[in-house]
Formats: structure tokens, sequence, C-alpha cells
């Protein structure tokens, strides 16, 4: 059908006109959109990097002499003022120490013990050493609050192959020596002062972060206690026959020159061939290869041909397998080979581990540097002979190639090959590389004379104390792969070839005359705690012989020390009053990652040596990463100390510390671009409180990544900073309720009901105690994140923006006696917050509840010691819950009406309510209903609202209103009609609509990128399905805004510029 052209026409002349309309009204409206913008969002700094000066007068270790709020600096939460002094405090008052008995022992309520994990003295804490002290230390305030005898006992560990080596780096870049050059004893001595140095850093950081660690106690795994303990375990394992000498395969690393084992070795995949940086080699070697040659059968023509990945071992061969069954090679058994370098022949031996498929079915077996090749060379009795040096050159049993570097020899091994004719080719080979973990140079099989720990038996019972219950893990599936390590646990090798460390205490007899080489005969070691007793038990094994002694010069695993911790630190081996106490300890808390390192090996030694379980559960947090979930290293420069968190640090600064360190040009470089990514503003001052709380809201209570790991922590700066909003958030409460309490105000003696309260005191007692009940059930069950998001909730939603915002209503109206009751719940429900969230932010809560007036009779001294709130049946009330949702929901809905535009004056709202019970409450709580709708739209600050009218469903409904639904059971209306410049409401909401819509679309195509998905933690993925689900509501809100809007407007106008349609489904027109 054609449209008539005079219609056209005069909806042409009628679109002008109304354009030239809503140009005049836009010029009229441009004071009042000015005013908007101005009550709206700001740009604001990202962040404040600088806290606000504060002196503080207390004397140390007294307790804070407090300032009043109204000072200069105290307006707003600044944690630098909140934090100071009170650590000293409880640190001097001995809050910190075990609370026993009149008799010594345990209190009736029960123990918590825990000892802590003990971060190596290498370097400064970082935000894991954070992450797991923050976790300890909210259970131990936890249980030290609900009335348990607590041990947290510190400490730290000596870390053998971490520190030796940053230890030799800053001695070489410092003097350009290294621990040769100055012998052991001088090292040792350096290596003492770092460790003073950084201990002494190490614990300044523990203080700051609030550890309320009984210091008395403090322990160190090279201290002589633990010294003792050390040799203690050595000797009585060695003489039961546990630990044994033996000459095995080792994984030997080249570049720290020392044994390290199958834990600290990382694999890498290769697909082919690939040229890989290797520490002491300025070229590239390659690696991914497999290298085929030919052996020359002694005796005849025939010739053998052999693959293999690693040719410079060739010159360790002492023997050649191929598989009993192969018909190939059934004639040649027994026969053997020519070497074609050393004047070696090879036997030819059947063992049914060659694979007659892999290769040319063909082996080459040097029994001392392949962990198969060991155990086939010990099957047929082969020769074993090892052909490196500690430092990865060559020895004289490799003939004319003696002195190379072995990856130097691995090319003039094959180009000798190549001038014999016996070279083959070269294939691409898929394989596992080894790395050591420490030092990243691939690891050299080799055999080595170690100490040895058998394990089997020792893994029996450590699984049997898992299985049985005894000892919990959590979360429960980390269960699995502990229960797998311990079925394939190999003999432990304990020895070490480093100078920092616990020294082994075993000496070899060297005889007066004609002494052997040292070593060299394993039934001349003799054990003894110090060398009288060595000699004592030499002395009864070869009377009447002149000998001397010369104690092994390697140390142990610094796992052996740590596997002593949880009983060494209590007095072990004496049965000490600590031991009987304390032992077994409660629980452990470490990253997932040590489960193996640490954590199975003290239940082994624990029952071994100990005589029972360590402790009692195994709780296992994430792994601490960068906010590109890259798990945190010193080479990257993520690495985040506590301390430039709580105190902020800049940009330049963070260059500066990165300057400092032991780090190489390349990683220095790689390091500061990653800084420049991730803090181009530096890192702003947080506080402990903040970055505490925070990273226990990181912890997920075991929930799991796809791969059934704990999910690890991508830290991100600003929701620490948001968190130090939400002190703010906090801290300003206090001064609320502090202010509307009065200085003469008096709580009760307990905490209870007189049957007088409002609808809102009992909806808050109510919250307050469902919070406590939740967190209660959370920390028993170790769901830190479930506690912060309760804690978080009643905070800053029940309490803060509704209870406080609801008691400036109550307190401006009725009576002294109502008023009475509004503050004594005032009172309650912030002092048992306080009370609540100390565990989490023990600073901001004794800061506030210092200030706080005590109920009668009680004399607690400090926050830390006051008794964890429990569920109180009489605050539990559902009538108050649901009654009170209803008027919350109300006042919720009229704010967010009044929050969607620009009134010209006092706003009118109206709400019908087809309930007959909802619109009686309503109609009741009317007052309340109409400050609260108010509250928080600033643009009202003077205006103030008109009148807020309760209608039944019988009563008409308001002409010329915005509506929006309040639940199932109401409609609220806000009058705009004449009330609101409509075309610049229209316009404004058309911009919000598009933005919410380009939102909407940018975050769906995040979630469909399924390598983006696969790259970020579950925490982003969920804010950004978080976000969808916010921008559909937006979009939904704003097209029915923008329908009513419409609606209101002159015919005339809607026709000119169309109809309104699904947002959804096109544009807005």
């Amino acid at each position: 059908m054609e449209t008539d052209p005079k219609e056209l026409k005069k909806k042409e002349k009628g679109r002008k006109k109304a354009e030239k309309q809503q140009k005049f009204e836009e010029k009229k409206a441009k004071q009042n959109v000015a005013t908007l913008s101005a009550s709206r969002e700001k740009p604001k700094a990202r962040f404040i990097m600088e806290a606000p000066r504060f002196v503080d007068t207390t004397p140390e270790g007294q307790k804070k002499i407090l300032l009043d709020l109204s000072n200069k600096g105290l307006e707003a939460y600044n944690p630098v003022a909140v934090e100071s002094s009170h650590y000293a405090w409880w640190e001097k008052m001995g809050f910190f120490r075990p609370q026993l008995t009149i008799d010594q022992k345990i209190k009736p309520e029960g123990s918590f013990v825990i000892i802590e994990p003990p971060p190596n003295v290498t370097g400064l804490l970082h935000m894991g050493h954070a992450l797991s002290g923050t976790l300890q230390d909210v259970m131990a305030r936890y249980y030290r609050m609900k009335g348990k005898t607590v041990l947290w006992l510190p400490g730290c560990d000596h870390a053998g192959i971490s520190t030796q080596t940053v230890v030799e780096k800053m001695l070489w870049r410092t003097e350009e020596r290294t621990r040769h050059d100055i012998g052991r004893e001088k090292f040792l001595q350096i290596a003492m002062d770092w460790k003073e140095s950084y201990h002494a850093k190490i614990n300044a950081t523990k203080r700051r972060m609030g550890f309320s660690v009984d210091w008395g106690r403090e322990a160190f795994t090279m201290d002589e206690d633990r010294r003792k303990a050390v040799s203690e375990a050595f000797i009585r394992l060695y003489d039961d026959g546990t630990i044994y000498r033996a000459n095995r395969i080792v994984n030997w690393d080249v570049q720290l020159r020392t044994a390290v084992s199958n834990l600290e070795v990382e694999n890498l995949e290769l697909t082919g061939r690939t040229k890989l940086s290797v520490p002491g080699y300025e070229k590239k070697i390659d690696f991914g290869v497999m290298t085929y040659f030919q052996y020359e059968v002694d005796g005849s023509d025939e010739k053998l041909e052999i693959a293999t990945t690693r040719p410079e071992t060739l010159l360790g061969d002492t023997g050649v397998a191929v598989n009993p069954t192969d018909d190939r090679y059934r004639h040649l058994i027994g026969r053997k080979v020519r070497h074609p370098f050393i004047d070696r022949l090879l036997p030819i031996v059947a063992d049914d581990h060659v694979d007659r498929e892999f290769g040319t079915g063909v082996v080459k077996v040097t029994p001392a540097h392949d962990q198969n090749d060991f155990n086939i060379g010990r099957r047929h009795n082969l020769e074993f002979i090892n052909i490196l040096n500690d430092d990865g050159t060559l020895n004289t049993n490799a003939g004319s190639f003696a002195d190379q570097k072995r990856y130097e020899a691995r090319y003039t091994v094959v180009a000798a090959l190549k001038d014999r004719g016996l070279f083959v080719k070269e294939e691409d080979n898929p394989m596992v590389l080894k790395l050591s973990e420490r030092s990243k140079d691939v690891i050299e099989p080799r055999m080595k004379p170690q100490w040895w720990m058998k394990m089997r038996e020792m893994a029996d019972d450590a699984a049997e104390a898992v299985r049985s219950g005894r000892i919990s893990i959590f979360p429960a599936s980390e269960e699995n792969k502990y229960f797998l390590w311990m079925k394939d646990i190999d003999d432990w090798c304990l020895s070490r070839q480093l100078w920092w460390g616990h020294r082994v205490p075993a000496y070899y007899i060297l005889w007066t005359e004609d002494p052997s080489p040292f070593g060299s005969d394993d039934s001349l070691w003799v054990t003894g705690r110090d060398e009288t007793e060595a000699r004592q038990r030499a002395e009864a094994r070869f009377p009447n012989k002149s000998f001397i002694l010369e104690q092994d010069p390697d140390v142990f695993d610094t796992w052996f020390s740590s596997g002593l911790w949880p009983f060494s630190t209590l007095g072990w081996p004496q049965q000490t009053h600590d031991l009987g106490n304390f032992y077994p300890t409660s629980v452990v808390m470490t990253a997932w990652d040590i489960l193996f390192f640490w954590v199975a090996r003290m239940i082994m030694l624990g029952i071994k040596l100990g005589g029972d379980i360590p402790f009692r559960e195994v709780y296992c947090h994430p792994i601490v990463r960068d906010s590109e979930r890259r798990k945190m290293s010193k080479s990257l420069g993520n690495v985040i100390d506590p301390l430039d968190v709580i105190h902020g640090i800049s940009l330049n600064d963070l260059h500066d510390k990165l300057e400092q360190g032991n780090l190489d040009p390349k990683e220095q470089q790689r390091a500061t671009r990653y800084q420049k990514s991730a803090f181009p503003d530096g890192i702003p001052p947080c506080g402990t409180d903040a970055l505490r709380f925070s990273l226990a809201a990181y912890s997920t209570g075991g929930k799991l990544t796809d791969y059934g790991t704990v999910t690890d922590v991508n830290l991100d700066i600003e929701v620490i900073y948001d968190y130090r909003k939400f002190c703010n958030k906090i801290y300003q409460a206090g001064k609320y309720v502090l202010l509307s309490l009065g200085p003469n105000f008096v709580p009760n003696a307990i905490a209870s009901k007189t049957g007088t309260e409002s609808l809102a005191e009992r909806w808050i007692l109510h919250k307050i105690n469902h919070t406590t009940k939740t967190v209660n059930e959370a920390l028993e069950k170790r769901e830190f994140g479930r506690c912060t998001a309760s804690i978080h909730q009643y905070w800053l939603h029940d309490l803060c923006d509704t209870y406080i915002e609801h008691s400036k209503y109550l307190l401006r109206k009725d009576g002294p006696r109502e008023h009475r009751s509004v503050k004594d719940t005032l009172y309650t429900a912030f002092d048992v917050a306080l009370t609540l969230l100390h565990p989490f932010m023990p600073f901001l809560t004794e800061e506030l509840w210092q200030r706080m007036p005590r109920r009668q009779g009680d004399a607690t001294l400090s926050v830390s010691l006051a008794s964890y709130p429990t569920f109180d049946e009489n605050f539990h009330d559902l009538t108050a819950e649901s009654e009170y949702e209803i008027i919350r929901s109300i006042y919720k809905v009229n704010r967010s009406l009044l929050a969607s535009c620009l009134m010209n004056g006092a706003p009118q709202l109206y709400c019908q309510i087809s309930d007959d019970a909802d619109l009686a409450l309503a109609r009741h709580h009317l007052g309340s209903i109409k400050w609260l709708s108010g509250r928080g739209i600033k643009w009202l600050s003077e205006k103030g609202i008109k009148d807020v009218e309760i209608l039944s469903k019988e009563q008409a409904k308001p002409a010329g209103c915005l509506t929006r639904t309040v639940g199932s059971k109401a409609v609220a209306f806000l009058l705009v009609q004449g009330q609101v410049d409509l075309n610049v409401e229209i316009k404004k909401a058309r911009s919000k609509l598009d933005k919410a819509e380009a939102g909407l679309e940018e975050s769906r195509k995040l979630l469909e990128n399924q390598e983006w998905l696969s790259k970020v933690a579950e925490k982003v993925s969920n804010g950004e399905r978080t976000k969808v689900a916010a921008y559909e509501a937006d979009i939904r809100e704003t097209v029915d805004m923008l329908q009513q809007f419409e609606m209101l407007r002159p015919t005339e106008w809607r026709e000119a510029e169309g109809k309104v349609t699904d947002a959804f489904g096109g544009h807005i027109s």
C-alpha cells in the first residue's frame, strides 16, 4: 500500500518541528544535565598512591595511644595509622603464647597446633608466603578466640641449594670469586651472614602481616637443636638399616654440581629437533634428535645399527642388548661388538626390557649413565663406567674425548662416527627432556656413591595413615595423587654435594698405613653424633687398628631436615613437655605443589621416628600466580613483596629492586617490561588488612580446575585495592557507631533481646546471627572464600547500606526508650561483626574494638582474646527476615527509579501492593520506606522526597509514571510527567543502552573464545559471565524505561521518530 504524499509531507513537518523543540529543550536542560553528571561518577585517579602522614606517639610495646577520630589524617581509613603499635603490644603482652592450665596441661576446650611451613632464607617473603601465613593466622586466631590452647610455632628453612646458589651468585657479582676461592669455612660464614640478614627481614614481614606466632619457640632448620635432631635421625635410621650407602644413578645437576631428587626435575616435551640454551654453552644445543650409527660385530663383517638421543654417552657403553624373541638378532646373542674409539669389547645380551619395535630393536647399554641401562647392567653383570666429571666434562674413561664438555662431545662423537663410516642418519624424535628445576640445566644421569633411604615400608605406613582416616587431606582430590606417588616411590637419595646444609654425620676410616681412596670401600663408613662417638664406633669394630677419620663432605637434602620439622621443633629427640603436649599437631597448611616434596616425607618420618602421625589434617591451598596466570618467578619480575602491597611502591622503585637482585641482564629486561605492563602506576598502599582479606577471599575452599588441581590464585592489585575501600567502609561505620552511641553509653552485660525491638533491629540481629553461623561452619571446613563472602555481604549490604541507614531514621523519631533499643542493637550488630572479622583483619578490628565501650563486667584486654561469636537461637528470626525484605525491596526499587533520571522538583512515589498482609506491613513502615528510598541519591539532598503513597490493588494506577515491579506482588511508580525533561532522559537512556549492548557483545566474544578461556583463571571467566548477566539486565531495564518514556511523550513526537523496538532485535529508533 502506497503512502499519501500529503501525509508524508505532514509527517516531515512534524518531525522538523519536533527536532526544533528537542534542541530548545536540550539547551534548556543543559544546566540540569551538568548537575546530573556532577552527581554521578567522575573520572578518578586509578589509585591513591600516598597515605596521609601519621605520627604515632605510642612507646614501643605499649598499648596504643588512640587519637580522637576528628584529628587530621583520621577522617578516612588510613592503614598506616590504623595498623601502628598494635602488634608490638600483642607480642609484649604474650597474647600469642599457648595458654595452659595451672598444671601446664592443654585446656579443656582442646588444642590447635600448627607448625609454620618454614620459608626459605633465600630471600624476602613473597605473596605465596603471605597467603599461607594469612590462612594459618586466621585459624590460629579463630581457635584462640574459641578458648583452645593454641600454638603456632614459627621458623625458617636454610634451603640448601637455593641459598647456596644465590650466595654464590652474590659472591661472584660483588667480588668475582667462587666458593672454592675462599674455602668452605669462609663461605659458610658468608652464607650465615646472608641468612641472618634475610631472616630478620622475613620476621619483620611476618610481624607486619600480623601473624600471631609464638616467637619464643621460633626455630631454624640449621640451629643447634635441629642439628642434633638431624644427626639423631640419620644415626637411628642407619643403625636399623633404613639408610644405606650405594653407588647408584642420580640426577646430576652440572651447573650446581650436586645431585637433585626426582621431585626437583621438570619435564620438557619436545616434538622433534629443538635448539635449547644450556648453562655453560654459548651456542644452543640440539635435542630431540635420534642418531643412528653402527657397531661392528667382533670376528665378522656384520654390523649392528643402533639409535640413540645421547651419542656422547656411547663413550660409556659396556654392552648391547636385544630382545630374546627378536629373530633378527638371536644368532648374535653372546657375541661382542667392538667399541669404535676405545679398546673395549661390548657383549651382546638378551633382555626383555628391549622394545623390538623401537628404533632398530638394538639398544646400547650405558649402565653408569641411564637408569634402565643400570638395571640391565646389573642383570647381566656388565661393567659400570662413569665418563663424567662433576663439572660436566668427560673424564679419562672417555679416551681421546677426555676434557671435552658433554655437549661438545655430542658433536665430536658424531663427526668421528662419520669419519669411520659408522654414522647412518639423524631423525627428528619426539622426547621428554629432564631439566633441573633450580638451575634449568639438563639433568645428567650418572652413578655416584651416595646415602640412600629405603622408602617402601615407610611409604606403605604413610599411605595407610591417610587411607584409614587418621590423616585427612583437603581437598580430597589430592589424596589420589598422594596414593599414586606412594605406590610408585623410589628410594630417596639423601646426599647433596653442597657446603650449606647439615653435613652428613658419617666418617670414613683411613688406615694409617696403606689407606684406600676416600669412600672406595662402603664397609669403612662409621656414623656418630660427633667425631668422638664415631671414633668409639670405629674402635669397637676394628680394635687395635690405627686410623684417622674423615667426615663426608656432603650435606643432606634440605627436605630431610624439613621432614623432621613437626617434631624436631617440639624438642625431639628429647621427650620434652612441648612434645608431650603438642604432638601430633593439628594441621599443616601448604601449597599443593609440595605435597610430595615435604608433606609426604613429614608423614613418613613422623610415623617412623616421632612414633605417631605428625598432624591430623593437610590443607592444600592454591599457588599465587600473577594477573596473567603465570607462576611467580624472580626471573619474570612478577614476584611481589607483601610489604610493597602494604606500604605501596612506585614503578621506579620496583625497577630499582630488580637491579639490586641477582638477575642476568636479559632476565632483568624481561622483568622490567612486565612491571611496566602490570603496574604502570606502581602499587598503591593497601594495608595489611586489605591484603589479608583479599588473600583469604581468593582461597576457594578446594575448588578444582579442569586439570584436577586446586584452583590457583591469579593476583590482581586492583582487587586488593577494592578491599582497602571495604576497610574504609568499616572504618566509617565505626565512626558512625561511636558517634551515635555517645561518650556515656554503657552496653548491657549480655547481648539479648528485650522484646521491644523494631522490625529493622530484629532483622539485623537475625542477619549477624546467620552470618556468625555461616562463618563458624565455613572455618571448620576451611572454606575461607565462603567466610569472606559472608562477612563482606553482612558488613557492606546488611549493616552499612541497610541497618546503619535505617538507624539514622529510627534515632530521629520516637523517644529515649526506643533510642536506647536502637543503640543496643547497633552496638551488638557492630561489636559481633568486629569480633567475627578479627581473624581476617586483626589491625582494623583491634583499632575500632579498643575505641568501643565494653559490656558491664567485660575486662578483656584485646579483641584477639575475645570470645568468638557463636549462633544464638534467641536472635534467629525468620519472620523478621521475610517481613523486612518486603520493606527493603520496596525502597531499593524506589532508589533505582530515582537514580534513573533527574527530577525538576521533589519526587512523588507510589507503590501498589496486591497482597493484603504486605500492604498492611508497608503502610505500617511507611516512614522508614520514605526515608530509605532517598538515601544515596545525591540530587535529592536538597529537594527530598515529596511523598511515598502505598496503594491497594483496588486503587487506580497513577498516570504519568515510570513503573518497576517489586517482586511478584507489587509495582513501584515514579511520577515523571512534567517533572523530567523527557528528551534529555531518552537521550541518556539510549546512550546507556548503546554502552550496554557494546559491553554485552564484547563479553560474549570473550566467552566464545576458547583460547582465551583456556588461559584465564576461572574467576576471570566467571566475572565475564556475571557481566553478561548484568548487561542483559541493564538492557531489559533500559528498554523498558525507554518504552515508558516514549509513551509519555506527545503523540506527534513519537510518530515523527518511530517506535521503540526490542533491544535484542534491533536498535532504538
